[in-house]
């Protein structure tokens, strides 16, 4: 069938046969270009031979995945500091490689891929953009000129250690518009690389007139060089280690080899610290060149072999967003190599700067050394968990001569890799007087949370500054006492764990803490706050001093106070404090209040909503289980009486009927249209509480048939035979008696609603879970009607005065046992509230029926009242609450009905 004039049509293309379609393209455009007349003088061609295998070693030989280029302005775009523009980089992949007749020459053939560049936008020319989270009616259109494939085929020379290749491409003019390309591509690729030749240099030129508008400007490459590598360097690291002096025993490795957890450890970003009296250049590697002073550095590619030797490239600018995609910036970034110091336990290593591509070398200057190490003991001052210096081998009085430069890193989310971690406490004179001074007696019955259940001391926050804006954050709790929080766990690193973290004055009630806080934007620098402090179990006091960087400075001047929420909280009580600054307000460090709160659960308490959760649908599910059996049991009944089928209430069966749908339509509702907190718990329960739910709307379903089944057979019964219409005319006096009843409840309950909804609009403070929709109200009124179902078959068989036993004990006692166990269960769920489980009510829920103390002592003895009454009617005849003069008197119409 063809799909409309206006659908999509999704094709999904792989990505292995879209390179092969163009790389087959491409690659017949470049046998229209002579090599010879290009490359003949930089790499001579011969004669291929044999096809190697695609996977093999020399093959991948020639894989380029990490470049950098300039030029090109026609196809990339210039290059201008405005955020609209990608950061260029390149790859190359070989498509086939043959031996030839010349020993040492292969012939290549493959595609050469060019991305990033800048973004231009059609009809706005030199006019400054503006981004807004609007749809235009006709959009603007941007063009990507940034993106260009090259089909190449060439020679490579192993004793030049040169690639030379030529062949077409495409690509897109400033304009947008396509341009057929043609190039050669000249690349210095020694078969054996090392430090020097890390990074080579090559051009890409175009071979069309320079009037022809598929000209570019030549391009400038730089590309990574990591195949065959030759470490040149280490000796010379692990000698340069010597003028680093560090304070404490740093970490060592236990089982395992350094490369196990260097990539995992140290491809982050770290902060460089400058000397406070450097000066005239000699303020770091780039100061006295390009007058740069970078903030942060970034290590990445780093490749790490089994004895401990490693090559990596290290990057510097001025922001902190860490990335390792291959894109260098040359004139700011370093490469080196080096080796782990298992005996001194640290890393040493040689750099060297990066040039611009400008000749067959592009690294030099290799008077560099870093060294990097593992601290083994943190303090509130001190919380980095690599640390490391930077410094220059030349005398002082040479011109490329800088001052050391520190680094730490910034991610102490990793803290807790590192096994065998102490933790010093330097400032808890401040805040231990205020543990032991604390009034528990007002929270006497309050359980707090256990400084032993990791996931119930850290937690996510909200923090409001005093202009109203809130961000979120995470307070992770890192050590108590001496012991790094859940070490064990974690253990990587080599060292002594103190089994029984230290007490205040061996009070078990207040325990040392050290805390990490962070908040803010994400991708505009966030704070991070590094505290400890006080904890106090018995009153869930969390007191802490805090300290944050701040440029190049360290403000230690910040307090913190947290009221955790007890585990068995009241109504509305939940974790806040506030982060304060102890300076005076003329300091340039003061910033005003911030308060803080917590709106989440306790891991504790989550299983406990689980737990609840999973008891309340098994609930459930027997409710519904025996309504099936109930229903069951009367249509057996009806099967062995088939007479009494017509005194059967119609409209008592139709208010069941549509009892078991509406659950029907909830669970619809629930499986599809699930809101966020839903989603939540199903995450928690880990997809169980989904499988519960789907069994319940099986049930419920069977239920819905089983009574649907008894309505047709109950009104087929009466309407086949005519000499029952005096049982049509008592059914309708029945539904002008519940009909009325019915719409004075459903007007009341308008009533209340709206009323409560006004009163809820005046409050300032309340929570959305405490407002019911009109329909949530309306769906908890139609659960007191059919609460009170047997109302109908009450008011019928008064009408007739019918003494058949048309309902089995078994049913009308047994739905109304069902229906009233919720009440029952809501009373005693009542008496041991907890608000936080409120959110995880299924049985008994508030969306089903109308609950509250009165309600649930009303509900289930009006349901006894019917049962009873129905009892004594089959029994004694419908008419038996009716006085005794009017029954004697008729002041009823008496319907005759067939009886036993």
């Amino acid at each position: 069938m063809a799909p409309p004039p206006n659908s999509r049509v999704r094709i999904r293309v792989s990505p292995t046969l879209l390179f092969l379609f163009f790389s087959t393209l491409l690659s017949t455009s470049a046998t229209k270009i002579s090599y010879s007349d290009h490359c003949s003088s930089f790499v001579p061609s011969s004669p291929p031979t044999d096809l190697l295998p695609t996977h093999s070693s020399v093959t991948s030989f020639f894989q380029i995945d990490g470049g950098q280029y300039s030029g090109g302005d026609q196809i990339f775009g210039a290059d201008p500091n405005s955020t609209l523009s990608v950061p260029r980089s390149l790859s190359f992949h070989p498509r086939s490689v043959r031996e030839t007749l010349a020993p040492g020459t292969l012939s290549l053939t493959g595609i050469l891929t060019f991305h990033g560049g800048g973004i231009r936008v059609a009809g706005a020319p030199g006019r400054s953009l503006r981004f807004a989270q609007i749809r235009p009616r006709r959009p603007r259109t941007f063009n990507r000129v940034g993106r260009a494939m090259f089909g190449l085929s060439g020679f490579w020379s192993e004793p030049a250690g040169r690639l030379c290749m030529v062949g077409g491409g495409f690509g897109r003019s400033s304009e947008g518009r396509s341009l057929d390309l043609s190039a050669v591509f000249k690349l210095n690729y020694p078969n054996v690389s090392n430090i020097w030749s890390a990074i080579v240099s090559g051009t890409i030129e175009s071979l069309d007139d320079r009037t022809s508008v598929n000209y570019f400007d030549p391009v400038k490459l730089l590309v990574y060089t990591e195949k065959n590598y030759e470490f040149t360097k280490v000796p010379d690291a692990i000698r340069s280690c010597s003028v680093v002096k560090i304070r404490d025993e740093p970490l060592g490795f236990g089982n395992g080899s350094f490369c196990d957890y260097v990539g995992f450890h140290m491809m982050q970003t770290y902060r460089l610290e400058y000397k406070a009296d450097c000066s005239g250049g000699s303020c770091g590697p780039f100061d006295r060149r390009l007058g740069f002073s970078p903030s942060f550095m970034s290590l990445y590619r780093i490749r790490c072999l089994e004895d401990g030797r490693l090559r990596m490239s290290m990057a510097f600018s001025m922001q902190r967003k860490y990335r390792d995609n291959g894109i260098f910036e040359p004139g700011k970034t370093l490469v080196g190599e080096g080796a782990w110091d298992g005996e001194k336990k640290r890393l040493c290593v040689v750099a060297c700067r990066v040039a611009d591509a400008n000749g067959s070398s592009t690294v030099s200057d290799c008077t560099i050394g870093l060294s990097l190490w593992f601290p083994s003991v943190l303090s509130i001052e001190h919380r980095s968990t690599i640390s490391g210096q930077i410094w220059s081998y030349r005398d002082k009085n040479d011109s490329g001569y800088f001052d050391m430069v520190s680094f730490v890193n910034l991610d102490t989310r990793l803290l807790r890799s590192y096994h065998g971690l102490k933790y010093k406490y330097t400032k808890l004179d401040l805040v231990n007087s205020s543990c032991v001074q604390g009034d528990a007696s007002s929270v006497r019955r309050k359980r707090f949370p256990d400084v032993k259940k990791a996931g119930d001391m850290s937690f996510s926050i909200f923090v409001k500054d005093a202009g109203g804006n809130i961000s979120w954050g995470y307070a992770g709790l890192l050590f108590v006492g001496e012991t790094l929080y859940g070490s064990s766990l974690y253990g990587r690193f080599s060292g002594t764990q103190i089994p029984v973290p230290a007490l205040v004055d061996d009070d078990p009630r207040c325990w040392h803490v050290s805390y990490y806080v962070r908040y803010g934007n994400e991708s505009n620098n966030p704070t991070e706050i590094s505290a400890e402090g006080t904890y106090d179990v018995e009153t869930g006091m969390l007191i802490m001093v805090g300290c944050r960087q701040v440029g190049s400075s360290l403000d230690c001047g910040i307090l913190i106070n947290i009221q955790l929420a007890p585990l068995n909280p009241e109504e509305g009580e939940y974790s806040k404090g506030k982060i304060s600054s102890t300076r005076e307000n003329s300091d340039p460090l003061f910033f005003k209040p911030l308060e803080i709160s917590v709106r989440g659960m306790y891991r504790t308490q989550a299983a406990e909503n689980i737990r609840w959760m999973n008891i309340e649908i098994a609930m459930v599910l027997l409710s519904f289980t025996l309504s099936c059996i109930f229903i069951g049991l009367q249509l057996y009944h009806i099967k062995k009486h088939p007479d009494v089928l017509p005194s059967i209430s119609i409209t008592m069966l139709v208010i069941l009927t549509l009892g078991h749908m509406l659950p029907l339509v909830l669970n619809f509702e629930a499986l599809f249209f699930k809101n966020h907190s839903r989603k939540i718990s199903l995450v928690q329960s880990g997809g169980w509480l989904e499988v519960n739910e789907v069994v319940v709307m099986v049930i419920t379903m069977v239920a819905f048939l089983l009574q649907s089944r008894l309505l047709q057979v109950a009104w087929s019964a009466r309407s086949a035979d005519e000499r029952k219409q005096g049982l049509w005319n008592a059914e309708r006096k029945s539904i002008v008696l519940c009909l009325p009843i019915y719409i004075v409840g459903g007007l009341i309950t308008l009533f209340i609603h709206f009323g409560s909804f006004g009163t809820k609009q005046k409050r300032l403070h309340y929570s959305s879970s405490d407002f019911h929709s009109l329909w949530e109200d309306l769906f908890s009124y139609a659960g007191l009607i059919l609460d009170c179902f047997l109302f109908p078959q009450f008011l019928l068989n008064i009408f007739c005065n019918s003494k058949d036993k048309s309902l089995a004990p078994a049913f009308y006692g047994g739905t109304t046992v069902v229906r009233s166990l919720p009440h029952v269960y809501d009373a005693y769920r009542a008496h041991h509230y907890i608000p936080h489980l409120r959110y995880s009510y299924i049985y008994a829920s508030q969306n089903g029926d109308i609950y509250s103390s009165a309600w649930d002592i009303i509900i289930p003895c009006a349901g006894m009242l019917f049962g009873v009454l129905i009892f004594l009617q089959q029994r004694f005849g419908g008419a038996l609450i009716l006085p005794k003069k009017i029954r004697e008197s008729g002041g009823y119409e008496m319907v005759p009905v067939v009886g036993h």
